[in-house]
């Protein structure tokens, strides 16, 4: 009889079960997402039980975010998505599979009785063989520009064919593709700003350069502001009324009042003087502005834009090079921004204020229109993705090839590396190499082709040497990447194969799963 050592509330599970458990669990989160893989993959429809909200998504981490799971082992794999989704944005799915399919692979041999620290031991070799082999098919044009652009757009056309917009990828593959450009190397996202305007359709959407703040100029202020000096402020500019809260006024005669207003009054006029000191011709305050020191302002030939929200104003700063201020005693130690023309312009039914020829010349905004809220968040989701591939591209340039060109290939080193191995380590190097094929076999899976006669093509294609080939999953059957332009991100691969053997090697190590409540404070026991 074995002794209870736990407290009353305490599940444990031991040895198979606990491996049993983590297996199950990663395979069915595996199993969950591999549907949105590739092309063809399909999407899900998520909706939330407490407040009915919907959404459509085909992005793997967003899919896995939103679910709330129980069991561990599933949660390490939706961590996996989310340090994918941070690192280099896109291939969430990816590597969930992949890790799933390592472990499905792990499975078969520990019920062949092969030690899991020896399924450990191949699965490390056999990633450092992928690994090295991937960067060996790597391939950089970043030294001609017009080679390392076509590069780019073939990217942003291979992320986004996976996603909603693929209707529409040559269109907004030019748009993420010159939106990034613009950032000449900085992976700093902040500048490319994103504004959602639901009508229209989605091939409507373009690219503006410079920036929008979705905002309207004080009353009867010119429309257009041409080489514009900027004062970005947060400060209070409503003082024309008393603002000392919970205080009482006595006043023997209303005439005192008046004086009080006066006073208020003079006060924000002179604060109005100091910030004409600053010699500008648009000001931006996060706050409201009110009537009197926006007429002050507009006779001054100022412009002002009132109620500009944080990030407006943050991403104003970053852009035009000014910084926020809120005192303005000292001018001449003041960062203004700068830019070419500010104007009022209309977007859908909308007037926004346009700031062009900003001094960061990185900065754009990219209108998404679309016919439905949940369209517009989905396309935003997948510009995103693609918006973070190239932007990483920009610094590591190098790419591989899609269309499960470089799994195979990486399959085929780790199996010439399982030929220098003996026995049980040699069947962990070659598990590696199945469940890098798996790859493949799901997206043409997806695409409703015969998996496995496609794949052994591909595998044949491969190992004699047309290192090239890969899957087209519009006509079924093996073609040249280079030549079709499947191209993904080096960076993004290397991040899918270690994250993913990372995760399953994490998973391997478990051996027990402890299930306990926190304790509760009323049984006498302090918060856990």
């Amino acid at each position: 009889m074995s002794v209870q050592i736990f407290g009353d509330q305490v599940i444990e599970e031991r040895g198979e079960n606990a491996r049993l458990s983590a297996f199950v669990g990663a395979i069915a989160v595996g199993d969950l997402v591999k549907t949105t893989l590739g092309p063809k993959g399909m999407d899900k429809l998520l909706q939330s039980a407490s407040t009915g909200e919907s959404l459509i998504t085909n992005d793997g981490a967003t899919i896995l975010k939103s679910i709330p799971l129980d069991n561990p082992a599933a949660k390490v794999l939706v961590n996996i998505s989310k340090v994918q989704d941070d690192e280099v944005g896109d291939g969430t799915t990816s590597v969930t599979v992949l890790a799933a399919e390592l472990l499905r692979e792990a499975e078969k041999l520990v019920d062949q009785k092969i030690h899991p620290q020896t399924i450990i031991d191949g699965y490390r070799i056999a990633s450092k063989a992928a690994l090295e082999s991937l960067e060996k098919a790597a391939v950089d044009n970043s030294g001609d520009p017009e080679l390392f652009r076509r590069d780019l757009i073939a990217i942003a056309k291979t992320t986004l064919s996976s996603k909603v917009l693929s209707q529409d990828k040559e269109h907004f593959a030019e748009l993420a593709v010159n939106a990034v450009l613009r950032l000449k190397g900085s992976t700093n996202l902040e500048h490319i700003q994103i504004i959602k305007k639901v009508g229209g359709k989605l091939s409507d959407s373009y690219l503006d350069e410079g920036f929008l703040l979705p905002k309207k100029f004080g009353v009867n202020q010119p429309k257009r502001i041409t080489n514009a000096k900027i004062l970005i402020s947060n400060t209070p500019m409503d003082t024309d009324k008393v603002k000392i809260f919970g205080a009482k006024f006595k006043v023997d005669a209303t005439s005192k009042l008046a004086e009080l207003e006066r006073a208020e009054k003079n006060k924000m006029k002179e604060k109005v003087d100091k910030i004409k000191a600053h010699g500008i011709n648009c000001f931006v305050n996060r706050q409201l502005i009110y009537n009197w020191p926006e007429q002050l302002l507009s006779d001054a030939g100022i412009n002002t834009i009132e109620h500009a929200d944080f990030e407006g104003v943050e991403r104003l700063s970053l852009v035009t090079g000014g910084e926020v201020v809120s005192t303005f005693d000292h001018p001449e130690l003041v960062q203004l921004g700068t830019c070419d023309l500010i104007e009022e312009v209309m977007i859908g039914e909308d007037s926004m204020i346009k700031f062009s020829g900003v001094a960061a010349g990185e900065a754009c905004t990219i209108i998404l229109r679309g016919s439905t809220e949940q369209m517009l968040d989905e396309a935003d989701r997948s510009l995103h993705d693609a918006l973070s591939v190239l932007s990483q591209t920009t610094v590591e340039t190098r790419t591989t090839l899609g269309g499960g060109c470089a799994e195979m290939l990486m399959s085929k080193a780790v199996d010439n590396a399982a030929q220098n191995e003996n026995g049980k380590r040699a069947l962990a190097i070659e598990a590696f190499a199945k469940a890098l094929r798996q790859l493949p076999t799901i997206l043409a899976d997806n695409a409703g082709f015969d998996s496995s006669e496609l794949v052994a093509k591909l595998r044949s294609a491969i190992y004699n040497g047309m290192t090239t080939s890969g899957l087209d999953l519009n006509l079924g059957k093996i073609a040249d990447m280079r030549e079709t332009g499947i191209v993904e991100s080096y960076k993004l691969k290397r991040a899918v194969v270690s994250s993913a053997s990372e995760a399953a090697e994490l998973l391997l190590r478990v051996d027990n799963i402890i299930r306990a409540k926190p304790r509760t404070a009323n049984r006498g026991h302090g918060h856990m």
